[in-house]
């Protein structure tokens, strides 16, 4: 694991006392260690006390490598606080997209609730459109019966009293 370290003491042969403050969790996170954690290295080191190094660690905790952290805090500078990210700024954000995100569901579910009303209003005029056409015949039925039945009635002379 890649951690964030401060060189604390030097030692007499070079090597030296890192306190750890920050691992890297993932390829753009890291987190704070929640508590102070010194870790020792007979390594040659030629930084200073006080000094960040970036170290990393094997699985049973032995350092594997250490370099200067000067470049990585200067990339991460200039990627991210140069454009003003701050924590502050990221949450804004955060609440804004959530903000657009809730408004974008409403707006979701009312045209939904419309789709329904117009899905259910064609419904309707469907419904219309068969009673009426069940009707339309049922009418053309009875006028044809009421045709047929003056045809078919034999004519009656007036009668004479």
């Amino acid at each position: 694991m890649q951690y964030l370290a401060k060189v604390q003491k030097k030692a007499f042969l070079g090597g030296a006392e890192l306190a750890l403050l920050a691992v890297r969790t993932s390829e753009t996170t890291w987190e704070r260690v929640p508590t102070e954690r010194i870790i020792e290295t007979t390594h040659l080191l030629t930084h200073q006390e006080g000094n960040l190094v970036l170290v990393e660690l094997d699985g049973l905790n032995q350092i594997t490598a250490i370099e200067d952290a000067t470049t990585w805090i200067l990339t991460v500078i200039d990627g991210y606080l140069s454009y003003g990210l701050t924590p502050a700024a990221l949450e804004e954000e955060i609440e804004r997209a959530e903000r657009w995100r809730q408004s974008l569901t409403l707006k979701s579910q009312e045209v939904d609730r419309r789709a329904l009303e117009t899905a259910a209003r064609r419904d309707e005029i469907q419904e219309l459109e068969r009673n009426l056409k069940q009707e339309r015949e049922e009418l053309e039925r009875r006028w044809d019966d009421l045709k047929q039945f003056e045809v078919e009635k034999p004519s009656q002379p007036p009668e004479d009293g």
